[in-house]
């Protein structure tokens, strides 16, 4: 079966929308991820909304290679969390057909980030992508038993869904039976990379693995093979491995490439 690879923001951090575009269609990706909207004030992105030009740019470059948008970043439910807020991303994300956009969930009160989640599926609909929620073991939502029970919780909106990422699986307490419990209509896409897995981890450690130090697939612990075993053969993947080290010393194609090579045989075995 032909998988379908997506090159995730943080595999192509150094491009702006149009160039990481570009860069999937040499290496082989049919789709790339973009981050649109920061992760936390001031932090990294790529610039896009209200910069006509940037659009612009990246619609041709999507006609030009036929590379699609699959995931926008990054939506964050606190507790003062307000879906309009992000207007602007989901109007960017209908331009651009993009399928989803990544959802993280902050708010240590459960049934008001229940409710907030719920809202958020309610205001998408209209631009016809899925609101993934993915676990992270730092953030409100720890593990993929506490992002199901949200999402039922939610009434399971047409357009709810969850994300796995290879990461946070393997550093949380999280199993391949809980994975295998997610059902299908919930599963989207996954991401996968590589880390030492456990749980003897600090938050500010397991933040600066996930934003800076990345693993390839099989150069750390994690169980990715059971992971992507367990998980729908038809899944798409993201690819999803920034190593500020590593990079530093390769090219943006390069590395790209890298990184879908050395996923490949976990998810195509």
């Amino acid at each position: 079966m032909t998988r379908i690879y997506s090159l995730a923001y943080l595999s192509s951090h150094r491009c702006p929308p149009a160039q990481a575009v570009q860069v999937a269609a040499q290496t082989g990706y049919s789709f790339v991820g973009l981050r649109l909207w920061p992760n936390a004030p001031g932090a990294p992105q790529q610039h896009l909304l209200g910069q006509p030009e940037a659009l612009r740019e990246t619609l041709a470059a999507q006609r030009d290679t036929g590379v699609g948008v699959f995931d926008l970043e990054i939506i964050r439910i606190s507790e003062s969390f307000d879906p309009h807020t992000w207007d602007a991303l989901y109007d960017a994300g209908a331009a651009l057909k993009a399928k989803a956009i990544l959802v993280a969930g902050d708010d240590a009160n459960e049934a008001r980030l229940t409710e907030n989640y719920a809202r958020l599926c309610e205001v998408m609909k209209p631009f016809g992508m899925t609101a993934d929620l993915e676990f992270m073991p730092w953030t409100a939502v720890k593990d993929a038993k506490s992002a199901l029970r949200i999402v039922q919780n939610a009434g399971s909106p047409n357009n709810a869904g969850i994300l796995v990422d290879a990461l946070h699986f393997g550093r949380s307490n999280t199993t391949l039976d809980d994975i295998r419990a997610i059902p299908r209509e919930l599963l989207h896409y996954a991401q996968i990379c590589d880390a030492q897995g456990g749980l003897n981890f600090t938050t500010e450690e397991m933040i600066h693995t996930a934003r800076c130090e990345r693993l390839l697939p099989g150069d750390g612990s994690i169980d990715v093979q059971g992971l992507f075993d367990a998980l729908p053969a038809d899944l798409p993947v993201s690819v999803e491995v920034v190593n500020f080290g590593r990079e530093a010393q390769t090219s943006v194609q390069d590395w790209a490439a890298e990184c879908l090579a050395k996923s490949r045989p976990f998810v195509e075995a």
